[in-house]
């Protein structure tokens, strides 16, 4: 598999992984204020952005993990959303190529179950993959408009999502499909019980997507897990790009020279 991936900036290696219908340019404004001390890996997930060919079931996490960790140097990953699938995968899988996780927005299990209440209805994504084939972008801003849900600053934030979201072409209608059914199906949360890797969760504290409770339990599952509430929505380096920043700077300086 092929990953598509643009760096940019010097210093120590970060990759920076996107959410579903996303590409790597919605991290632009982290983007510009990481890339001025540390090298950055933009990815671009499989029938995302710059990455238009797309084979069906290419997007599972753990294949565009591997690849990514293929093509990549030792680094610390950061995933938003579904990116966060990703990278967590990779962390799991590559411990000696995964020097660090941070963890944006992003759940080891998305959706709701008897014993996980942290999560959205299961129904969720499915509603938006049947809107998907009836009607292709305004299924993908109504998506747009449930990340921004909750955020003080939702209309700016929405615009800032729409704005970029088709600026690299149309993502896949079936990469999109795939990526809803892994929102929907994956659960990594057991194996949590096991992970060393340093890590830090970055949780919106508005976030109606993925609840702030869900990344502070996945935190505390963790050996050496931070967790770090912002009064954000599902982006919140897009809201509070400072803060976030800052804070993946000073987590990646203590994880390097660990």
């Amino acid at each position: 598999m092929n990953v598509s991936i643009t760096c940019r900036g010097q210093g120590p290696d970060l990759v920076l992984v996107h959410g579903w219908a996303m590409h790597s340019g919605i991290f632009a404004p982290l983007s510009e204020r990481l890339a001025r001390h540390f090298r950055l890996h933009l990815v671009d997930l499989p029938g995302h952005g710059h990455n238009h060919d797309y084979v069906p079931g290419s997007l599972d996490p753990g294949a565009v993990a591997e690849a990514i960790a293929r093509a990549t140097p030792p680094a610390i990953w950061i995933g938003w959303s579904l990116g966060g699938l990703v990278a967590l995968r990779g962390a799991l899988d590559h411990a000696r190529q995964v020097r660090g996780l941070v963890e944006i927005a992003a759940s080891p299990r998305f959706v709701r179950d008897v014993n996980w209440p942290h999560a959205v209805p299961a129904t969720i994504f499915r509603e938006f993959g049947a809107g998907l084939v009836a009607a292709f972008r305004p299924a993908i801003e109504r998506f747009l408009a449930l990340e921004t849900l909750g955020s003080a600053n939702a209309q700016e934030e929405l615009r800032e999502l729409k704005a970029r979201v088709f600026e690299r072409g149309d993502p896949s209608e079936q990469a999109l499909l795939d990526g809803l059914d892994i929102l929907d199906r994956a659960d990594y949360r057991a194996e949590l019980a096991t992970f060393s890797t340093p890590s830090l969760w970055i949780a919106g504290r508005r976030d109606r997507l993925v609840p702030a409770a869900a990344m502070q339990w996945a935190a505390e599952q963790t050996g050496r897990g931070k967790y770090l509430e912002i009064s954000a929505g599902h982006a919140p380096f897009l809201s509070h790009a400072n803060e976030v920043a800052e804070a993946i700077s000073e987590f990646a300086n203590v994880a390097v020279a660990a």
